[in-house]
Parts: C-alpha cells; sequence; structure tokens
C-alpha cells in the first residue's frame, strides 16, 4: 500500500499548479516571441520593399531623363549615363525579384521587358515618337509597383495582425482551461486534504467534551493516520483516567459520608442532650458542629451530584422530544416551589419535535428553573422558553432578580461556584447546578451561558438537533 504523507502531498498539488501555470506562461511567452519575430521580419521586409522600389523609381526618372537628352543630342556620354542609370535600376530590381513578392513579380518582368525595348530601340535608332510610349509604360509601371508594394504591406500587417488576433483568443482559451485545471488541483488536494483534518477537529472536539465512546479513526495521508491513531490512544488514556478520577471521587465521598453520618448522630444525640445537660457555652459549640457536619454532608453529596451528572453526560439516549410536553413536565415538578414564592411563569414553546436525551434535558431545565426560583423576587416573573432554529435547540430561562455580576459571568458555570449577588431569601444550595448544566450541555455537543439582560438573569442553552 503506497503511503503518502501531507508534505508530499502538499508539494505534489504545488508541483502541479506550477506545472499549469509555468506551461500556460511559457505558451504565451513562446507566442510573444514569435509575433515579434514575425514582425521584425515584416518590418525589416517592408523598409527593403519601399527602398528599393523607391531606388527604381529614381533610377526611372534618370533612364527617362538620359534617354530623352540622348535623343535629342545623341552625345555618346548622355548614352553612357543612360547605361549606368539602367544597370542601377536593374540592380535594384533584382533585388526586389529576390524578395519573391509574388504581388510584384508581374510588374518586375514588365519593367524588366520595357527597359530592355527602351534600350533596344535607342540601339536601333529609333524616333522620340517611338520611344514616348515605352517612356510613359516604365513611369505607370513605378506607379503600379508602389501601388503593389503598399497593399502587399497592408496584407501582412492585417495577416500578422489576423495571426495576433487568432493567438490572443487561442491564449485566452487555453488560459482558462490553465485556470481551470490549477482550480480543480487545487480543490481536489484540498478536498482530500481538509476531510481528514474535519474529522481531527471533530475527533479533538469530542476529547474536549469528554466524549470518549469513539474511536477515533483518521484517513488521507500517511502523517495524518498517524496522528489520528496517536488521537485514539489519547482518547483511551484520557477514557482510563477518567474513569479513575469517578473511581476515586466516588470511594472518597463514600468513605467521608459513612463517619460523618456517624458524627452527625453523634452531634444531634449531643444537641438533644441525650448524654446530659449542656451548659450554654457547651450548646453553643454543638450548634457550630451540627451546622458544619450539615454542610460538609451537603458539599460531598453535591460532588457525589456532579460526579453522577458527568458519567451520565456520556451515556445519551436520544429519541423525540416535544418541546411542549418537556416543559410542562419540568414545569409540574417546580410548581409547588414557584406557588409558595408566590411567582408568575411564562412558559413558550414551539410546537416542534426535536431528537435529544428527554431526561439530559429535563435535568438541565430543572436546574435553571430552580435558580431563576431562588433568584427571584416574591412575586415576581420567570420566563421559559424553547424552540427550534437553524437546526437548534435553543432553551431560554430569564427571571428578574438579582443577576449575575459581570466578574462571575465566566466563573458562575465552574464546580462550587457560588455568584457575589445573593438570593432575596435563604438557600441550600451549594453551587454544582450550573456545573450539571453545563456538564450536559457539552455532552449533547452544545452551549450554555448568559445573555445580556437589562434586570435580572437570561441564561440560554443551544443543543443541535440530531435529526
Amino acid at each position: 500500500m503506497i503511503r503518502v504523507s501531507f508534505r508530499k502531498v502538499m508539494l505534489a498539488g504545488f508541483v502541479l499548479v506550477i506545472l499549469v501555470l509555468g506551461g500556460m506562461a511559457v505558451r504565451s511567452w513562446l507566442v510573444v516571441e514569435h509575433f515579434v519575430a514575425q514582425s521584425r521580419h515584416g518590418g525589416e521586409l517592408a523598409v527593403q520593399l519601399t527602398a528599393s522600389i523607391q531606388e527604381i523609381g529614381e533610377g526611372t526618372v534618370d533612364v527617362e531623363r538620359s534617354a530623352r537628352q540622348y535623343l535629342v543630342l545623341g552625345d555618346p556620354i548622355v548614352r553612357q549615363r543612360f547605361d549606368e542609370n539602367l544597370a542601377q535600376s536593374i540592380l535594384a530590381l533584382d533585388r526586389l525579384e529576390a524578395l519573391s513578392i509574388k504581388p510584384l513579380a508581374v510588374a518586375l518582368a514588365d519593367w524588366r521587358t520595357t527597359a530592355q525595348g527602351l534600350k533596344n530601340g535607342l540601339d536601333g535608332g529609333a524616333q522620340k515618337e517611338d520611344l514616348a510610349p515605352i517612356l510613359a509604360h516604365l513611369v505607370q509601371l513605378n506607379s503600379d509597383m508602389k501601388l503593389a508594394a503598399q497593399q502587399w504591406i497592408e496584407m501582412q500587417n492585417g495577416r500578422v495582425l489576423d495571426e495576433l488576433e487568432n493567438s490572443r483568443l487561442r491564449l485566452g482559451g487555453q488560459l482558462i482551461m490553465a485556470l481551470a485545471g490549477a482550480l480543480i488541483v487545487a480543490l481536489a488536494m484540498g478536498w482530500w486534504l481538509m476531510w481528514p483534518m474535519r474529522h481531527l477537529e471533530r475527533a479533538i472536539t469530542r476529547l474536549g467534551e469528554k466524549r470518549f465512546d469513539e474511536s477515533v479513526v483518521i484517513g488521507g495521508p500517511a502523517d495524518l493516520r498517524q496522528l489520528g491513531r496517536r488521537l485514539d490512544w489519547l482518547r483511551q488514556r484520557l477514557a482510563e483516567l477518567e474513569a479513575d478520577r469517578e473511581r476515586m471521587l466516588r470511594h472518597v465521598s463514600h468513605e467521608l459520608k459513612t463517619p460523618l453520618t456517624a458524627l452527625r448522630e453523634g452531634v444531634s444525640l449531643l444537641q438533644e442532650e441525650v448524654p446530659g445537660t449542656l451548659e450554654e457555652a457547651q450548646k453553643e459549640v454543638v450548634e457550630i458542629l451540627q451546622h458544619n457536619v450539615i454542610a460538609l454532608q451537603r458539599q460531598i453529596e453535591s460532588l457525589l451530584s456532579l460526579n453522577s451528572a458527568a458519567f451520565d453526560a456520556r451515556q445519551l439516549q436520544f429519541a423525540p422530544v416535544v418541546l411542549p410536553e418537556l416543559l410542562d413536565g419540568v414545569v409540574r415538578r417546580r410548581d409547588l416551589h414557584i406557588q409558595a414564592r408566590q411567582l408568575r411563569l411564562k412558559v413558550e414553546a414551539s410546537q416542534v419535535t426535536v431528537m435529544a436525551d428527554a431526561e439530559k434535558l429535563g435535568v438541565i431545565l430543572d436546574n435553571l428553573l430552580s435558580n431563576a426560583i431562588d433568584f427571584s423576587p416574591e412575586g415576581g416573573e420567570i420566563r421559559l422558553l424553547a424552540r427550534h432554529e437553524k437546526g437548534c435547540l435553543i432553551l431560554e430561562c430569564a427571571d428578574r432578580g438579582t443577576g449575575v455580576a459581570p466578574e462571575d459571568v465566566e466563573r458562575i458555570f465552574e464546580p462550587f461556584v457560588q455568584g457575589q449577588r445573593r438570593a432575596p431569601t435563604p438557600r441550600r444550595g451549594s453551587g454544582v447546578g450550573l456545573s450539571i448544566v453545563r456538564e450536559l450541555v457539552r455532552a449533547m455537543g452544545g452551549r450554555v451561558g448568559l445573555r445580556p439582560s437589562g434586570r435580572g438573569a437570561r441564561f440560554y442553552v443551544e443543543i443541535p438537533d440530531e435529526k
């Protein structure tokens, strides 16, 4: 089995993207180089063509002038000048023919034939009237060659521009294909790498929420799979440590609870003066003992409750839960407490069924409602809400009491932490109710916190709907 590491995949992806885009860049450079070379060649050819035609034109003027002078004067020196001008024009004509420009081929051949006819006429002693059409035809041929050269240059420029436009369109298409290919490579590489990264993130989240029941299996590159195996080892180790911690707490709590019960019974016997009459100072000491024994027993019971909640949080049983029925059950359990405080309870629940652990939700709502009842003023109002929004179950419990101090917002969910603001009536809480709420909410993949409120406390719970 081929095992590819994360680094090799990243390197391969970068190399592929570089090859695709680099190939496109090289292709563009070659097209530009070809166009530059073609433009340079065409420019040089146009310059040579223009210069040669101009030279032939000037030579034709000299040939015509010297031919007319010879016809009038008959001077051998003038005839020699005619031959020299004709020879230079023929040299320019040879250079033009060497350029192999087809539109000029006929005109060049005609010019050569006409010039030869003019020379033969002068050699044969032809009269001025006989050579005049030949001279006029030479001049006309110069104009025709100049016009044909201009048209050829324009045609060449147009052909180069058309080729450039076609190359531009091809390059545009190839660029789009190259970018699409690079994007496909990047997306494929990103998907192949991000898929195990999402599994890693979920695994780490489950470990942070103390959900050790599901094994960590990570696919993808070899080093990520190795990391997944190490995370699974960490999960097993954390599960063992958590089990050890729970066993230790149960053992310590049990070992403390047994002698504490005997101590409490002994203090009760002293307080009832069963062994004998106590003096006032002794009664005061016994009352202090009684108070502290009860407080210590309550702390141990709270510790056991918190430990039990942490254990139960990992034993989730999801089932359909109807929100109005859930809230009605919680309210019925606290009905006497609400009536005793003469409180008004406003319940709002969407007629929605969600997939959740009904028992854990009941414990969460019961703890929040119990806090709201304790901290509400006599005759105050409590609002209990439940709704389904964007795939989440949202619970809210708001009261009109003293609220939570700003410095307690972050620590109010810690075990055995009680806020600075006190309830209007004495309460027997030990500060673990909100810790139990947080433990259960985290186990279900949700979160709990406080929303801003002008008066009182407004707790909220958000739990993903398992549907």
